[in-house]
């Protein structure tokens, strides 16, 4: 496929300008993509509107049924997908295609869940009855760094409450989504998904329009703040998964031997490109050389190159923006700390940065206290657990963060009073879509997945009848 359209009002349509796509491991245009204008905008938001009366009063089992519909197309399809995600994210050719049947497991699940009617009051005097009620149109703005699989944490869950969407997917990462548009296109009615695109011109526009009844973002905290804003004009329902900065507390006692793949892993995912990677680790004096070595060795010995390309462990950084962002986080390590692996730009084509282990750092260090968001790992001292968790607890965002060590009454003692929103104990970036998911302080606003994220789609409705 390489015809790629808008999705409105049931139809695939054109947009009124057009703009390019990289491929972030060659920086070569990879396919030139559709641009809505804000006319198209208004009549996607328009037509949503329009479909959602229908939709809401379908029966859920039906609405069950197409969205169940979706996973079976996508995976029917999956091949086609995980090879065009690797193509515009860079993403490891292995990561894609685990993100396409995670996608699909995620669609599934959402869709069983249920809105029964809770009985809170059934007596002589009165019965009281809450009923869960869809909002209306809502805006699903989705990331560039799992541009998939980030739509089934919202779409599910959006229709099978009964609302109608607006998707608009990242201006660098748009092209999958387009693709699942078609598929959307041929299963749902006119109106109930619309896909849209743009070059971050039109995110004010959707959520300021006085038609979309909820936003549910994810992204950066700076961008969170400004859809808050615009957002409250009109009294919007936010779901707003912000940035992280990860903590990692390795503990005295911890086998080094164990922990460092479980901490590679959980901070280079995707190439540090994901919201809950590890983005700090704190590790004791007592065995703090040792992680750092055989943290080093694992990333001399990961594969830097293009996701296609067999035997690739970690692809190129998305876009130029982060790419050159996370040069100056190159530069700042090199300066301000001790670089044990990687620390270089590869040379030649593509956004590639070498997995890159900093020792010496300290709170108060921009490598420390900023989200780094690309392969970076900054490894930090410390010779008391209270100031460890002190330090871990001490920036203003909190999206999740991991304890590692083999004293289980010591883990959860440090992990319950970790102040994120999900806390793992000897792992890291686990999660389910059974599994609420969101964050405290400003890493985020709201939750998703399982029934509690079902429950951020709908308006709650009391009727209380006398008896």
């Amino acid at each position: 496929m390489t015809d790629y359209r808008l999705l409105i009002d049931g139809r695939m349509v054109e947009g009124d300008d057009s703009m390019e796509v990289v491929n972030p491991a060659t920086e070569e245009v990879l396919a030139r993509a559709p641009r809505a204008s804000a006319a198209q905008l208004d009549q996607a938001v328009a037509a949503a509107k329009v479909a959602f009366p229908a939709w809401a009063e379908r029966p859920i089992t039906e609405r069950r049924a197409l969205i169940l519909q979706i996973a079976d197309r996508l995976e029917a399809d999956a091949e086609a997908f995980a090879r065009l995600l690797t193509q515009e994210q860079g993403k490891p050719l292995a990561e894609s295609t685990a993100e396409v049947a995670y996608t699909c497991a995620f669609i599934r699940h959402l869709a069983s869940y249920d809105l029964p009617v809770k009985v809170i009051e059934d007596n002589d005097a009165r019965l009281v009855q809450q009923y869960r009620r869809p909002l209306g149109v809502v805006g699903a703005i989705i990331p560039w760094n799992f541009p998939l699989l980030i739509v089934a944490f919202k779409l599910p869950l959006a229709l099978l409450a009964g609302n109608t969407v607006v998707v608009k997917p990242s201006p660098t990462t748009p092209l999958t989504t387009l693709r699942l548009g078609t598929i959307l296109a041929d299963l749902l009615p006119a109106g109930v998904v619309n896909v849209i695109t743009d070059q971050n011109d039109l995110g004010a526009l959707l959520t300021a329009h006085p038609d979309v009844a909820k936003i549910s973002f994810t992204g950066s905290t700076a961008t969170g703040q400004k859809i808050m804003a615009s957002a409250a004009s009109t009294i919007k329902r936010l779901t707003l998964e912000l940035g992280g900065n990860d903590a990692a507390i390795v503990l005295p006692g911890a086998d080094p031997e164990k922990v460092a793949p479980g901490l590679f892993a959980g901070a280079f995912m995707n190439a540090g490109q994901v919201c809950l990677a590890i983005k700090r680790a704190y590790v004791h004096d007592s065995i703090y050389e040792e992680v750092c070595d055989r943290l080093a060795t694992l990333a001399r010995e990961a594969v830097v190159g293009d996701g296609l390309q067999q035997g690739t462990t970690i692809g190129p950084l998305q876009n130029r923006m982060q790419f050159d962002k996370v040069k100056g986080f190159l530069d700042q390590a090199r300066r301000d700390g001790r670089v044990v692996a990687g620390g270089e730009v590869v040379e030649g084509r593509g956004y590639f940065i070498q997995p890159t282990i900093v020792a010496d750092v300290n709170d108060g260090d921009q490598i420390v206290d900023e989200e780094q968001f690309g392969p970076i790992l900054p490894v930090i001292r410390f010779d008391d657990v209270e100031s460890a968790l002190a330090s871990a607890n001490g920036l203003d965002l909190g999206l999740g963060g991991s304890v590692w060590g083999s004293d289980r009454d010591l883990n959860r003692h440090v992990a319950e009073r970790m102040e994120s929103g999900t806390v793992w104990i000897n792992k890291h970036l686990e999660f389910g879509p059974n599994i609420p998911f969101g964050g405290v302080k400003q890493s985020g606003l709201g939750v998703e997945f399982a029934e509690e994220g079902l429950a951020e789609f709908t308006q709650i409705r009391i009727v209380n009848e006398a008896r």
